[in-house]
């Protein structure tokens, strides 16, 4: 463990490769992959909360949808181009489509659920379907006589 930790940091360190290709040529080819988005899912009392940084995001540039358990989150990081292409040094941030299905943990209400995008963060509060029979248990007669 200790080697492996070591080794990481070496690399980390280490002076950057150079390469004849372009940062910009290689971020094409690159972006023609779609992301995948991180997301947090926690409980609070009756509602299921999802939260997924999205720096860059425009409110009409995400889809979400809810079919059943599944949760998909869509959309695209559009790429500002006041940059010409020979000005670029190095670049990492993600610029294009993403997506993540999820298979929700609990029943929600999907057509209870709300979103909001505040300062980069999607945040859906989805309502956790309660559910609660009480079952009559009856002697076994009973159940055969009817």
């Amino acid at each position: 463990m200790v080697q492996s930790s070591r080794m990481a940091l070496a690399s980390f360190f280490s002076p950057p490769v150079q390469t004849q290709e372009p940062v910009v040529d290689r971020w094409q080819e690159l972006s023609e992959q779609e992301g995948e988005l991180g997301v947090d899912i926690f409980r609070q009392g009756d509602l299921l909360f999802i939260r997924s940084t999205l720096a860059g995001v425009e409110p009409e540039d995400l889809d979400v949808s809810i079919d059943g358990d599944l949760l998909t989150i869509r959309g695209t990081r559009r790429m500002p181009h006041d940059v010409r292409e020979e000005d670029w040094f190095h670049q990492e941030c993600y610029w294009g489509s993403f997506s993540r299905s999820i298979v929700l943990p609990l029943d929600v209400y999907p057509e209870r659920a709300e979103a909001s995008l505040h300062q980069g963060v999607l945040t859906l509060r989805l309502p956790i379907r309660m559910h609660h029979r009480r079952l009559e248990i009856h002697p076994m007669e009973q159940i055969h006589a009817s």
